[in-house]
Formats: structure tokens, C-alpha cells, sequence
């Protein structure tokens, strides 16, 4: 019986760490993809559009997907949007004479959706976001109050990312385990996550550019993090997505390969272990090793825990984390949306977790 739970507690935490989005990118571009104003009829169909777009850009073609992802409800958990939200921001930053036009036409959507646009207009990098913001504030009149914040500057953009990177010093770690530092002013930023990861993704399969690895490059000293098991969660999403997508994207891996000649110490040596990982296909050690680490970290107490021994409780945090999975067969490579604490876990989820 205690082994039993010991494995189900193990694909549990599996589970928890490699839903967060494991897009597995396909090998090259697709000799058929769905027209631009029809053929979407399924998740499938749509997926399959993303994927096949960065080869061949159709920009004009976005409004239909939003649509048809608002009418299939995609949209309705915010935890598994992230992909979506990333490629539209992306579609929208990299068509920067058209993004009013593709905007207007997305606004047909459900009114409780519209969050989505929002945050991708937020996202999109373009120069005129806020402007482009308030001009269709009036068109969305649901999400008055978040469109406010965006402008007001309280709700971050991608450029707001905080990497964590800085390790705590001992002063730092008694006033957080202590709660000493309450008072301390909050800076507007997005926290790492595998919802960011997820969203980043989204925009590299829009453009193809190298801008949104680079942000996702940024978080990999994460994966030797031993003092938050969140931050230990989302490098070693970073990590393995990267690895993932670098065995089947050769244009990603040359990417990878140059960007590693100009990064500091402590992003080198992991981004070289997801080289290695890809020219190497070895996902499956990385897998177990990450785990592994995440499994001590749980069993045993962050760095900080033990150097402090006796000044309070250190929490572990939520694993809560949006989940696009790649499908078992290799055929749809961008899977479906799933539910983390659910039932709805997909063929993809489980693959990856036995």
C-alpha cells in the first residue's frame, strides 16, 4: 500500500511539472495547412494552424482562430490560455500596420473573453499599445478596470519579467522568514511561472524570432534554484521545453547553440546541459533528474530553511500552472489544453507522466 501511494505521488508531481507546456514544435513546415478563412472547425485543425504559421505567416487569418477559440470556450481558464495569449501578442507585435485592423476583427468575440485580448495587446510589445489600449477601451466595456490598470502601469508587460536571479543574502532570508520586509514597496513585474513559459512559447510559434527564447534563456538558473520549489518548477519547465523543442526545431537548436556564446556563467552552464540534452535526444534523464531535484527539495526544506534552522516556516507554494501537452501520437504537436486538479487530463498528459 505505501509503495502504491509512493507511485502515485510520483506521477502526481510529474504531472504537476511537465503540464506546464511541453509544445513539442514539428519538424517542418506542413504540406497542407487549414485556409486562413475556413477548415477551423476543431481544436485539432486550429492547433495544427499555429503550429504551421511561423513558416508561413497569414496574419489575416487570426481573427477566425480567436473566434473559433472563443467559441469552443479555450479561453475560459486563464491557467491554460497562456499559449494562445502569447501567439496573438505575437501575431499583433510583428504586424504592427495592421494590428488595429486584426484587433477590431477579434473583438466578435464572447464579451468574457475579451481579458484575452487585453493582456495580448499588453504583450504584443508594440510601440502604440497603450494607445491601441484606450482606443477600443469603449469596445470592450467588461474589462474597463483591466485595461485601466494596463495603463496606469499596475499590471505588468513582458517587459516586466522578473528573473530572481540575485541569490538572497542571510539578512534577506531572516526578514522574509521572519516577515520582516511587509512594508517593502512591491515592483509591478510578471513572477516566473510555466504560464509565462507558456505564453512565450506562444509568441516564438507566431514569429519564429529569437526574442522570446531569449526571455525563456533568462529563466534557466531557476533549474538550480533550491530555495523555492516554484522557482525550481518553472527552470526546469524552461529547461526541459527547450530540450524538447530543440530535438525537433534544428532552426531553435542553431539558436540555442548561438545564443549560448554570449551568456553569463550561471545561464550557461544549464542552457549547455539543454544542448546536450537535444543533440543527444536524452530527455528522459533530464526528466528524472528534475524531479529528483524538486522531490528533495520537498523532502528536505529549501537552502534557506536549513541555514536558518528554527526562525519560522518557509512555504512551499502552489503548483499551479497552465498545461498545453504534446499529443501521443506526434501528429498534432501543439495538444490540447487540460486541467491541472482535475479529470480532464489528456492522452499527451499521460504519456508524458508514465
Amino acid at each position: 500500500m505505501a509503495a502504491g501511494h509512493k507511485l502515485a505521488g510520483r506521477r502526481r508531481i510529474a504531472a504537476a511539472l511537465f503540464a506546464a507546456l511541453v509544445i513539442i514544435l514539428p519538424f517542418a513546415p506542413a504540406a497542407a495547412a487549414p485556409p486562413a478563412g475556413g477548415g477551423l472547425t476543431s481544436t485539432d485543425a486550429i492547433l495544427k494552424w499555429i503550429n504551421d504559421y511561423r513558416h508561413k505567416p497569414e496574419p489575416d487569418g487570426l481573427p477566425n482562430v480567436v473566434r473559433a477559440l472563443s467559441g469552443m470556450q479555450a479561453f475560459k481558464d486563464a491557467e491554460s490560455s497562456g499559449p494562445y495569449i502569447g501567439f496573438i501578442a505575437g501575431v499583433l507585435g510583428s504586424n504592427p500596420a495592421r494590428a488595429e485592423i486584426l484587433i477590431a476583427k477579434m473583438l466578435p468575440i464572447a464579451p468574457p473573453d475579451h481579458w484575452v485580448l487585453v493582456r495580448a495587446i499588453a504583450y504584443s510589445g508594440l510601440p502604440d499599445w497603450k494607445e491601441m489600449l484606450a482606443t477600443f477601451v469603449d469596445r470592450m466595456p467588461t474589462r474597463r478596470a483591466m485595461i485601466d490598470q494596463y495603463l496606469d502601469g499596475k499590471l505588468p508587460t513582458l517587459e516586466q519579467i522578473d528573473y530572481q536571479t540575485a541569490k538572497p543574502g542571510m539578512l534577506d532570508k531572516l526578514k522574509a522568514t521572519l516577515h520582516l520586509d511587509k512594508d517593502r514597496k512591491k515592483v509591478v513585474a510578471l513572477d516566473p511561472s510555466p504560464e509565462l513559459i507558456d505564453v512565450l512559447w506562444g509568441y516564438y510559434l507566431a514569429t519564429g524570432s529569437y526574442g522570446p527564447i531569449e526571455r525563456i534563456i533568462k529563466l534557466l538558473p531557476l533549474a538550480v534554484d533550491r530555495d523555492n520549489v516554484d522557482n525550481l518548477t518553472t527552470g526546469s519547465a524552461a529547461k526541459f521545453t527547450l530540450a524538447s523543442n530543440a530535438i525537433r526545431d534544428i532552426d531553435l537548436l542553431t539558436m540555442l547553440k548561438w545564443a549560448n556564446k554570449s551568456q553569463p556563467k550561471d545561464v550557461a552552464v544549464v542552457l549547455e546541459d539543454v544542448i546536450q540534452t537535444a543533440e543527444t535526444v536524452d530527455t528522459v534523464h533530464m526528466r528524472k533528474e528534475s524531479l529528483a531535484a524538486i522531490e528533495d527539495l520537498k523532502v528536505k526544506g529549501p537552502n534557506s530553511k536549513r541555514e536558518l534552522s528554527g526562525w519560522g516556516q518557509v512555504g512551499q507554494g502552489a503548483l499551479s500552472m497552465g498545461c498545453v501537452v504534446a499529443a501521443a501520437t506526434g501528429q498534432i504537436e501543439l495538444g490540447i489544453p487540460c486541467v491541472i486538479g482535475g479529470a480532464a487530463y489528456t492522452a499527451g498528459l499521460q504519456y508524458v507522466t508514465h
